[in-house]
């Protein structure tokens, strides 16, 4: 037994170099058929996986560029359309209170021409009045001197008066 177990345990330095020779053979051959393809496959299917993501953040930044820029452009519009409104709103509180301010002028106007033509009217009325007048009492005194009057004429006379005063009022 001691032959078998020697046997089983020796060593022999031939089979042993050989077994290195084959093995490091079989490490070239794994890498120059294997490992290389192999590498090569998962770099490309890296690269596939890579790819996607790149992209991903690619367009992530854009859309983060154009969301600001967008922002600004809205901040811009939102601060022109406040300075249109601001401007608008100046605008017509001038012209309102230009047009206020005219109709104000134009009404005083009207309202001084009406008291003039009120004045020169209410004149007019009185110088009529007074020229009727002065021709009624040069009426009743020529028709007094005339003739001696009585209580009876001084009646008629009157009366006479009164109606010419509201023939020539109506």
């Amino acid at each position: 037994m001691e032959a078998t177990y020697n046997l089983l345990v020796s060593l022999d330095w031939q089979t042993i170099v050989v077994q290195l020779i084959n093995l490091g053979i079989q490490i070239l051959l794994f890498k120059k058929f294997l490992y290389k393809p192999v590498m090569d496959i998962l770099a490309k299917r890296q690269g596939l996986v890579d790819q996607p993501l790149k992209e991903a953040e690619e367009a992530k930044a854009k859309a983060l560029d154009l969301k600001a820029q967008y922002e600004t452009s809205l901040s811009r519009a939102n601060d022109e359309a406040d300075r249109i409104v601001k401007e608008a709103t100046s605008t017509a509180t001038k012209r309102s209170e230009k047009i206020v301010a005219d109709a104000q002028s134009e009404a005083a106007s009207i309202k001084r021409q009406a008291e003039n033509d009120i004045e020169q009217q209410k004149k007019r009325a009185i110088n009529d009045a007074k020229d009727e007048i002065g021709s009624m009492a040069m009426s009743i005194a020529s028709k007094v001197i005339g003739r001696e009057i009585n209580e009876k004429d001084h009646e008629n006379l009157v009366d006479e008066f009164i109606q010419n005063v509201g023939d020539t009022s109506i």
